[in-house]
């Protein structure tokens, strides 16, 4: 199914005569390509194709949407939005974004339009090789694998807005198991880009091999009081915790530590955050959120003081603001809510960013975090964490012997007191590796 600006033109116009107030169309398509590979053979192939629409109507202050896969039945899909909006709360301001100029931004690739299935078996066939050829401690791999997607989107509402783009994105992974004296360590490495030619498909084998190997021999430590050295991949996971304190949906619940805390310092003065849609192939990049807002750069905690929260029109209207560019839909069938874009930390200038070399010998003596488990259930609300790690022992700025089943306790807002050059990004969240002082870990 394909739908074009002037056939979702008419579609706004149709909710309108039938009754809406005010009326938008959402349409989005995908088109994949994805292989998963086990001991250099295709375990599976898939290429597919799916599309849809969503209509949301607002009428007498109260929204109704509905969705479907058949533009053969737009008529039903309207009747059913405004029958859905007599049984809504309501809610005086709700409103559709307002036309606001695309925001330009590189996130398409002809190279993954134009992937054939065979190109797509082969990238997949290297992550797997280069795992085993990396060491041979390596004895299995899991899920060796890689996507294609192209996708189209076309936005229209009352309020002026009717656009569409075309976007790229492509992704790899592979989880692995490293074998030595009847004990076993898994390593994992994922990347993702809007350009083919940012994904190293050798380079993510050789890394998952890395990270499962440097955790043979691990042995259990005492408690203790130390800085921390959280790896990229970590880091990226706290961060990903702490975007829910940033969505206005969650402040104006009360659901976020960052409730009335503008304008005030909220974590160390070496850090800054920002969320930018223009980031040129990042996947969260886009030139419009799934509103038709523009997508822009906003800051959000400079250094270590809070300045603004992610909104996107309902939630902006709320706060007597605009809204950020941060409506955000699962799908054409989920309607928008307040989401990232690209989120990343980055030193402040009040911070030099330490070389990833220099990190161990910059900390002297600590734990450095490579794998944490059950990150998810830190407390949103206070900040507060404790969560099992495995990671590398430092003493003298050196590699002294991994750690296995460690807990390390604490807050999200604790004290970082040094930052990598390392950033990285993991999907729409990016951060470098960095250190936290005074952490609790215990055995």
């Amino acid at each position: 199914m394909s739908l074009d600006p002037g056939m979702a033109a008419e579609i706004v116009s149709r909710a309108l005569k039938d009754g809406a107030d005010q009326a938008e169309l959402f349409f989005r398509s995908y088109r994949n390509v994805s292989v998963e590979i086990k001991d250099q053979a295709v375990e599976s192939l898939s290429s597919s194709f799916s599309s849809g629409y969503a209509v949301r109507v607002i009428r007498n202050c109260r929204l109704g949407f509905s969705f479907s896969t058949d533009t053969h039945e737009v008529r039903q899909v309207i009747a059913r939005a405004l029958e859905a909006s007599g049984s809504a709360d309501n809610d005086p301001f709700l409103s559709f974004a307002a036309e606001s100029p695309m925001s330009a931004v590189r996130i398409y690739d002809d190279s993954i339009r134009d992937m054939r299935e065979d190109d797509a078996i082969g990238m997949a066939l290297q992550i797997e090789k280069a795992a085993y050829d990396a060491d041979s401690r390596i004895k299995r791999a899991r899920k060796p694998s890689a996507s294609f997607t192209v996708s189209e989107t076309v936005i229209a509402n009352s309020c002026g807005i009717n656009t569409r783009y075309d976007a790229t994105a492509c992704s790899a992974q592979i989880t692995v198991v490293a074998e030595s004296g009847g004990e076993s360590q898994t390593g994992w490495d994922y990347t993702g880009s809007r350009f083919l030619k940012d994904l190293a498909f050798e380079e993510i084998g050789r890394t998952a091999a890395a990270s499962a190997v440097r955790l043979l021999g691990s042995r259990n430590i005492r408690g203790t009081r130390a800085d921390v050295l959280l790896d990229n991949t970590v880091a990226n996971e706290f961060l990903g915790i702490f975007a829910s304190s940033l969505s206005s949906d969650a402040v104006q619940k009360g659901k976020s530590l960052l409730t009335d805390r503008l304008n005030s310092r909220i974590i160390s003065p070496w850090i800054n955050i920002t969320d930018s849609g223009l980031l040129p192939g990042r996947l969260g990049s886009r030139p419009l959120d799934d509103e038709g807002v523009a997508t822009q750069a906003t800051p959000l905690v400079h250094e270590g003081m809070l300045l603004s929260y992610l909104f996107n029109t309902n939630t902006a209207n709320k706060a007597k603001t605009v809204s950020t560019g941060n409506a955000i839909r699962g799908s054409f069938s989920s309607l928008p809510s307040v989401g990232v874009t690209n989120l990343f930390i980055e030193a402040s200038a009040a911070s030099a960013c330490i070389p990833r070399r220099s990190l161990f010998s910059a900390m002297q003596k600590g734990l450095y975090v490579v794998d944490a488990m059950g990150i998810h259930t830190a407390n949103p609300i206070s900040g507060d964490f404790s969560i099992g790690v495995s990671g590398l022992w430092i003493e003298n700025g050196e590699v002294a012997f991994p750690v296995k089943e460690a807990v390390i306790s604490g807050n999200l807002l604790d004290k970082v007191s040094a930052v990598g050059d390392d950033m990285r990004f993991f999907g729409a969240v990016g951060s470098p590796s960095l250190i936290i002082s005074d952490i609790d870990i215990s055995a």
